[in-house]
């Protein structure tokens, strides 16, 4: 098998459009599990049965099943009695949903973390509830998972592409696609390559980043 560089000029276009898709996904679908998480994570420390109880029930559900059933759910089932949405936005909240979960659970654990005395302060401060949450226990939980939170970014990376199933392609669904029009290989082996350029700086930026933060 010979390697042909006019296949991969070919194929440029709609790799662009590819990494496009990929990066929103990406993007947005990060901002929705981090912010979902901590609501998640927040929700489960309830004192309130009735809000503590269903988060959690949710949360192993959701945490439990494939992404990619999650996905045609969304997709193929929930328009039936609720919104339609496009495919790359159905990707998008699939990714985020199911990742919310995992965050929440860093979450937890990064507030488990606080030391027990940081309560006991702001208690003696007179701090009120929301403020203690704001100004005392966040700011430590958060800096604490920031580094594992990170992990979880490279791991969306990598489940991104299953959201070529319901028709948003991205880079591995654009070369999927090309390559099955075209007999060829190189698309393929392009967007593997793809993978590695933007999943390894990140990896190095993330441990860099914890490194940083444990000083």
């Amino acid at each position: 098998m010979s390697w042909d560089w006019n296949v991969v000029d070919d194929f440029m276009p709609r790799f662009w459009d590819g990494v496009l898709v990929t990066l929103q996904a990406l993007a947005v679908g990060t901002l929705i599990a981090f912010a979902l998480g901590l609501v998640w994570a927040l929700a489960q420390r309830s004192g309130r049965v009735w809000v503590r109880w269903p988060v959690v029930a949710v949360t192993e559900f959701i945490r439990n099943t494939p992404l990619l059933v999650q996905l045609f759910f969304l997709f193929y089932v929930v328009p039936n009695f609720g919104p339609s949405m496009s495919p790359l936005t159905t990707g998008i909240v699939g990714l985020g949903l199911h990742y919310s979960t995992y965050t929440a659970e860093v979450y937890r654990a990064g507030i488990d973390g606080v030391p027990a005395g940081q309560w006991e302060a702001a208690t003696a401060l007179s701090l009120s509830k929301g403020r203690t949450w704001r100004v005392v226990i966040l700011p430590q939980a958060i800096r604490r998972v920031v580094p594992p939170l990170g992990n979880y970014v490279i791991a969306m990376l990598k489940d991104s592409p299953m959201i070529a199933t319901i028709g948003a392609f991205d880079m591995l669904g654009e070369a999927q696609t090309f390559s099955n029009e075209t007999f060829t290989t190189e698309a393929l082996t392009v967007v593997g390559v793809a993978f590695i350029v933007i999943a390894y700086p990140a990896s190095l930026l993330i441990r860099a980043l914890e490194r940083r933060l444990v000083r």
